[in-house]
């Protein structure tokens, strides 16, 4: 339905913007392309995500939605460049501009964007795309209300610059919208930590466990959206075999009830006490 509702007023706004020759307009319309091109890119992604791992993709294909995320966020930056280029030439040479079509055109657009808005929300937290989709309606929402405010400027009173403005300000909520999705996309192919996963915690939380006497490597990341993996070699007493299948259990169920790291591969390795006296030589 989303998909639907901005590919009609993609072709509206696309119409409207040539006819009437507003910057704002086809900026907007500019930014819907890109949207729905994201959304489609989307689509293949997902699919593709879910097909099996095999042969040399031993993860599966699921980074495919982070690759398709960070691509979408770089289109965005050099659609706003593209606009806000346009935007400046048009402060040094304005255009005539049919004020009542852009009016008309930049109220529908806020009408169907609170819809998609109200569509998306839910969504959007367990979806890095999803959320990049989430944001691009509520910067198109907020330059749908730029657009209204340029197109009563130029309707009552001919102030053919407030729509290179509103095309400065659709530049900008597209830029903001784009930076957080590049951002959050870079941080997942770098192999960052989530950000809202406190690293020295989960360590503390693996050495509080009975029988655990050190943490020596520890790597977590995330696959995909909601997908986070976690690798650690930890250092224990003494155990009997069975002893250490029960602390891995253990350590499983804590890792997802805890911090809801759902996959997590742990080493375990016994302890040596000359490892630790050797380091405190080095550092005496």
């Amino acid at each position: 339905m989303v998909l639907g509702l901005r590919s009609i007023f993609f072709v509206v706004e696309l119409g409207v913007g040539l006819i009437s020759h507003s910057l704002s307009l086809l900026a907007g319309a500019g930014h819907l392309l890109s949207d729905l091109v994201a959304l489609g890119l989307t689509l293949l992604a997902t699919k593709l995500a879910q097909r099996p791992a095999v042969g040399q993709a031993t993860f599966g294909y699921q980074r495919l939605e982070i690759l398709v995320a960070l691509l979408n966020g770089l289109a965005l930056i050099a659609i706003a460049l593209f606009i806000a280029w346009e935007a400046i030439n048009r402060f040094q040479s304005p255009e005539p501009l049919l004020g009542l079509p852009m009016l008309m055109v930049a109220g529908l657009g806020f009408v169907i964007n609170s819809l998609n808005i109200g569509l998306l929300h839910s969504d959007s937290y367990h979806d890095l795309n999803l959320r990049g989709a989430f944001l691009h309606v509520i910067a198109d929402a907020a330059s749908s209300v730029g657009v209204i405010l340029a197109a009563i400027s130029v309707y009552y009173f001919n102030w053919l610059w407030a729509d290179a403005v509103a095309s400065l300000l659709v530049a900008c909520l597209i830029t903001l919208s784009a930076i957080p999705l590049v951002r959050d996309s870079l941080r997942i192919l770098m192999e960052y930590a989530p950000h809202n996963l406190d690293v020295a915690k989960v360590e503390a939380a693996l050495s509080s466990l009975a029988g655990v006497r050190q943490v020596q490597k520890l790597h977590i990341w995330t696959i995909t959206s909601g997908q986070v993996t976690l690798c650690a070699q930890l250092a224990v007493e003494s155990l009997s075999a069975q002893e250490r299948d029960r602390l891995l259990f253990q350590l499983q169920n804590y890792l997802t009830q805890e911090f809801g790291i759902s996959e997590s591969t742990v080493q375990i390795v016994a302890f040596d006490e000359s490892d630790v006296v050797s380091v405190e030589g080095i550092c005496n």
